[in-house]
């Protein structure tokens, strides 16, 4: 048995036409655009935390270092390669020796203040030997963070 279609009724294929397809991707592109400088502040904000958290974290490992160890311990923030390194004095030595290689504070282009060198006694003190300040800045893309420590190793980031 043969099927004819009824000619009143007009099938209309299921989909999206052109048109609502342009549009879509038109919204999408231009809040697209709106969002990516936003974006960009936030990954600038982030890159400079992660700096000051790597630093912030080099000065209480090394102190702690140096309390459990009982011996002196110095952290070397170099200003012209934007690292630190760290070095003991263990009993009977008289100087100071790195312990293992310079670390990079970031891997984004971040500069520092001034090359700051603390040395941090057996009794959780320290003391700034470089820089005659336990303040320094970090900064990245026109953001600045300044970073205090203590004579007791308490530590502020403003």
């Amino acid at each position: 048995m043969a099927q004819f279609s009824n000619p009143g009724k007009q099938s209309r294929a299921a989909g999206y036409t052109l048109m609502e397809v342009a549009l879509t991707v038109a919204i999408f592109i231009v809040l697209l655009a709106f969002s990516i400088p936003s974006i960009l502040s936030t990954v600038k904000v982030f890159r400079l935390s992660a700096a000051v958290g790597s630093a912030t974290s080099a000065i209480q490992t090394t102190r702690f270092q140096a309390i459990m160890q009982g011996y002196p311990f110095q952290l070397t923030f170099n200003q012209s390669n934007c690292t630190y390194q760290i070095a003991s004095e263990p009993m009977g030595t008289g100087s100071f020796t790195n312990v293992g290689g310079a670390i990079p504070l970031s891997g984004s282009a971040i500069t520092l203040s001034a090359g700051t060198v603390l040395q941090f006694k057996p009794n959780g003190s320290l003391s700034a030997t470089s820089g005659n300040s336990e303040t320094f800045q970090i900064s990245y893309a026109g953001r600045t963070k300044t970073i205090t420590v203590s004579n007791y190793g308490s530590i502020t980031v403003q």
